[in-house]
């Protein structure tokens, strides 16, 4: 009888154990539960955010042209004057007002050694409506001439959308 008086209290002892182990686990589980819910939350924001970013960074660059194939140094010492003179001739329009541009450079370090790829040029151009000129005219003629080598005209996206687009472009047949 003792023996089971002994068992008895051993066994409840146990359990006892057993239910504040298993209290502290309940208690831990519901901390990592709030805390997924408060991650699951930052994940959407961070998704949002990143959304509002792409569509900023495009709509800061709707009146970027970006144009591909100038060959390096062909402009001289004023990218702007060349592209002022150089854009209505290549693309066979004529603007009105004439063309203005705020800003030109090249992307990029200078490229060397034989083969070397010239770097794009991105231009941001005065009115929105030339650069969106430029790029529908390009867009229905191709690919243009210059002196033998195919310039490339187009709008300068954000990096994702860019991808986006890609890789879209990449289901349609």
């Amino acid at each position: 009888m003792v023996s089971m008086v002994a068992e008895t209290k051993s066994i409840r002892t146990e359990i006892a154990s057993f239910q504040t182990r298993v209290l502290g686990l309940e208690q831990r589980v519901s901390k990592v539960e709030a805390h997924a819910s408060y991650f699951q939350d930052r994940d959407q924001e961070l998704l949002f955010l990143r959304s509002k970013l792409t569509d900023l960074e495009d709509r800061s660059r709707r009146d970027n042209v970006r144009f591909i194939g100038f060959p390096e140094n062909v402009e001289g010492e004023d990218l702007h004057r060349f592209l002022r003179d150089t854009l209505p001739r290549l693309t066979g329009t004529t603007f009105e007002p004439p063309l203005e541009l705020q800003r030109a450079h090249r992307l990029g370090p200078q490229r060397t050694g034989m083969g070397a790829r010239p770097r794009p040029i991105i231009a941001c151009l005065l009115r929105h409506t030339q650069a969106h000129q430029l790029i529908q005219k390009a867009r229905t003629q191709g690919p243009c001439q210059l002196d033998g080598h195919t310039i490339r005209i187009s709008a300068d996206f954000f990096k994702e959308t860019s991808d986006q687009r890609r890789a879209f472009l990449a289901l349609c047949p």
